[in-house]
C-alpha cells in the first residue's frame, strides 16, 4: 500500500479522534457559554461516542453493496455540514444533537478506511498498515488539543468546528481525486437485505467477538481518560488550557512510539501473540494508576506515569486487535469493520459517562474506569486466544 494512501485512511481515521481531542481544552469555556457546568457539557462527548456507534453499523452493508467510495464521500459531507451546525448552536441541546450528526458522519471514513486495508492486505499486512496509520491519526491527539487551547483563548470554542469544517472539506477532496475503489470488481456485493444476518453471524463467531470486545474495552479505558482529563489536569491540578495539549500530547507520543515498534515486531511474532503480552502491561497500569490516585497526591505527576504506560500500550492492542478481528473477512470486510467499530465505542461511550456518574472531585473515578477495562481485556484476550488455538486444532485434524 502507497504512503498516499495511507496518508488519507489515517486522515479519515483521525476524524474521530480529532473531533474528540480538539475541543477538551474547551469544556471549561463552553459550560461557561451555556451557562451550565462541565459535567453537562460531557453529553456532547457522549451524544459522539452514541452517533460513532450507531453510525458505522450503517456504513458497513452500505460499503460491502456499493464499494467504498460512495458512502466514503457522503459521509465525509456529512460530517462537514454538521461541523458548521456546532460552529453556530444556540443552545447546549443543539450542540448535542449536531454532535451527534457530526459523528454519523464521521465514522465512515473510520469504518471504510478498515475495510479498505482488509480489502488490500493480509492478516500480518493488515496489522502493520493499522500500526502505521497510528502514527498519521495519532498525530491529532498531539496537535489538536494544542491548537483547541489556543483557538479557545484567541478566537473562541466556534473556532475550533469552524476548524473541523475545514479539515472535512480538505480530507473529501483527497478521498474524491486520491482514493480509488478498492473492493475487487470480481468480489460478491452483499444485499442490504442480508444486513442483519451478516452482523448476526459476526456476533456468532466467538474469536471476531473477543478480538473486538478485547479492542473495544481497551479503547474505552482512552475515552475514560479523554473524559476525566480535562477536570482532572485544568481544574484539580491548575495547568492552563492551553498546556493542556502538551500533557495529552505526550501520552498520544507514547501511543504513537509503541504503535511503529509493534509495526517491526510484526516481522518476527504475528499479531495475536503480541496483542497477549500487551494487555497485562495495559492492565498493570491501570491498577498502579488507580493505587495512586486513590492517594490523592498533591502533584500531577505521579498519575502521569501510569497514565502515559497505559495509553502507550495501546498502540500494540489497538491494531493487533483490529487486524486479528478483520483477518479473512473478504466480501464482509465493510459489515466487520462496522460492528467492530460499533462495538468499541459503545462500550467506550458507556466508559465516559460512567467517568461522569462516578465524578467526585477526584481522580480516583477515571482511574477505577480504567483499571475496570484493563481487567476485562486481559479476560477477554485470554480467553479469545483459546478459543482461536482450539479452532486452529480443530481444523488442522480436519
Amino acid at each position: 500500500m502507497n504512503f498516499r494512501t495511507i496518508l488519507i485512511l489515517g486522515a479519515l481515521s483521525a476524524f474521530g479522534p480529532l473531533a474528540i481531542d480538539f475541543y477538551l481544552p474547551a469544556f471549561p469555556a463552553m459550560a461557561q457559554a451555556f451557562g451550565t457546568d462541565e459535567n453537562h457539557v460531557q453529553m456532547t462527548l457522549a451524544a459522539y461516542f452514541l452517533g460513532l456507534s450507531i453510525g458505522q453499523l450503517l456504513y458497513g452493508p452500505v460499503a460491502d453493496r456499493f464499494g467504498r467510495r460512495i458512502p466514503l464521500l457522503t459521509g465525509v459531507g456529512l460530517f462537514t455540514v454538521a461541523s458548521v451546525a456546532c460552529a453556530y448552536a444556540p443552545n447546549l441541546e443543539w450542540l448535542i444533537g449536531a454532535r451527534f450528526v457530526q459523528a454519523l458522519g464521521g465514522c465512515a471514513g473510520m469504518v471504510i478506511s478498515r475495510a479498505v486495508v482488509s480489502d488490500k492486505c493480509d492478516a500480518v499486512g493488515s496489522a502493520k498498515v493499522f500500526s502505521q496509520l497510528m502514527l498519521v491519526m495519532g498525530l491529532a491527539p498531539i496537535l489538536a488539543p494544542l491548537l483547541g487551547g489556543l483557538l479557545v483563548n484567541t478566537t473562541g470554542w466556534q473556532s475550533i468546528f469552524l476548524a473541523l469544517t475545514g479539515f472535512s472539506a480538505l480530507a473529501g477532496l483527497a478521498v474524491a481525486t486520491g482514493l480509488p475503489e478498492s473492493m475487487p470488481a470480481n468480489m460478491p456485493r452483499q444485499p442490504l437485505s442480508g444486513a442483519l444476518r451478516q452482523y448476526g453471524r459476526l456476533l456468532a463467531d466467538p474469536v471476531f467477538l473477543g478480538h473486538a470486545l478485547t479492542g473495544g474495552i481497551a479503547i474505552a479505558g482512552m475515552f475514560a481518560y479523554i473524559a476525566g482529563s480535562p477536570f482532572i489536569i485544568i481544574k484539580l491540578y491548575g495547568v492552563p488550557a492551553e498546556h493542556f495539549g502538551w500533557l495529552f500530547g505526550a501520552n498520544a507520543a507514547g501511543f504513537i512510539l509503541v504503535a511503529q515498534v509493534n509495526a517491526r515486531l510484526l516481522a518476527k511474532r504475528g499479531p495475536t501473540f503480541l496483542l497477549a503480552r500487551a494487555v497485562w502491561v495495559y492492565l498493570a497500569a491501570g491498577l498502579t494508576l488507580l493505587a495512586v490516585s486513590s492517594l490523592h497526591p498533591a502533584q500531577l505527576w505521579p498519575l502521569l506515569i501510569p497514565l502515559f504506560i497505559c495509553i502507550a500500550s495501546l498502540g500494540c492492542i489497538t491494531p493487533n486487535a483490529a487486524a486479528c478481528a478483520m483477518n479473512g473477512q473478504g466480501a464482509r470486510a465493510g459489515s466487520a469493520s462496522a460492528l467492530l467499530g460499533c462495538l468499541q465505542f459503545s462500550v467506550a461511550s458507556g466508559a465516559s459517562a460512567l467517568v461522569g456518574v462516578l465524578h467526585d472531585g477526584s481522580a480516583v473515578p477515571m482511574a477505577m474506569v480504567i483499571s475496570l477495562c484493563g481487567i476485562l481485556v486481559v479476560s477477554a484476550a485470554m480467553l479469545t486466544r483459546r478459543l482461536q488455538n482450539a479452532r486452529a486444532l480443530a481444523q488442522a485434524q480436519v
